[in-house]
């Protein structure tokens, strides 16, 4: 079990998680919603140890979570520079008999042997995605995963990530299309003003977006604007 105990963050006088408390099941994938500025980033940031919160704790097993627990695919990838994708990705390190490299070079057509800095987005997420699954490790955050992959790209990381889930692997993931996490999450949590406001199973999805939209006059206001 994954759990948040009484997690506060703030930056300056706002308060961006306001005692939060989540309890994340082993061997599921779970999805985390919100509009921006509700504290997404920053919560998968505290976890990884990117941010130190004011208060509160997070457990992995009981203990306290440690970074070598978790592998964590940000929004916004970083590579060094004048380096190749093999290159790069050898940093990272596994017995290279339980990573066959060449084979999901093949699978996800990358050019692993020409410069990162010529990849385009879509390649960079994908040299990323390859670096954090080599890590092998229980806990995969993934941070908006699907943004700027291709249509083909994106139906193999829905498989992908119910392997893995097969595999026993627990799962983050954030996204701001409902549609995606539908298809591969066992529960949604949706996070409002810095706290947990509802956690959906498959059985409530469909009342996922009666929930957050219910006081929305968008329809009203673009009528009137159009």
């Amino acid at each position: 079990m994954l759990n948040f105990k009484n997690l506060s963050i703030n930056f300056g006088s706002k308060n961006v998680l306001k005692n939060l408390n989540l309890a994340i099941q082993k061997g599921k994938v779970h999805g985390l919603i919100g509009l921006n500025g509700s504290g997404k980033t920053s919560l998968l940031n505290c976890l990884y140890g990117f941010v130190m919160p004011q208060s509160g704790e997070i457990f992995w097993n009981d203990l306290p979570i440690e970074r070598k627990d978790i592998s964590f695919l940000e929004t916004q990838t970083f590579f060094y520079p004048n380096l190749t994708g093999r290159e790069f990705l050898s940093i990272f390190p596994a017995k290279e008999s339980d990573f066959k490299v060449e084979a999901w070079k093949d699978l996800l057509v990358l050019p692993i042997d020409e410069m990162v800095e010529g990849y385009s987005t879509g390649m960079k997420k994908k040299l990323a995605l390859l670096c954090i699954l080599k890590l092998n490790r229980p806990i995969i955050v993934l941070d908006e995963p699907f943004n700027g992959l291709d249509m083909e790209t994106n139906h193999i990381l829905e498989k992908l990530i119910s392997i893995l889930k097969q595999k026993g692997k627990t799962i983050i993931i954030t996204s701001h299309i409902l549609g995606i996490l539908h298809n591969v999450c066992d529960e949604i949590h949706w996070l409002k003003d810095g706290k947990i406001e509802n956690s959906f199973t498959q059985n409530n999805f469909q009342n996922i977006d009666n929930q957050i939209f219910k006081d929305s006059k968008v329809e009203d206001v673009l009528l009137s604007l159009l």
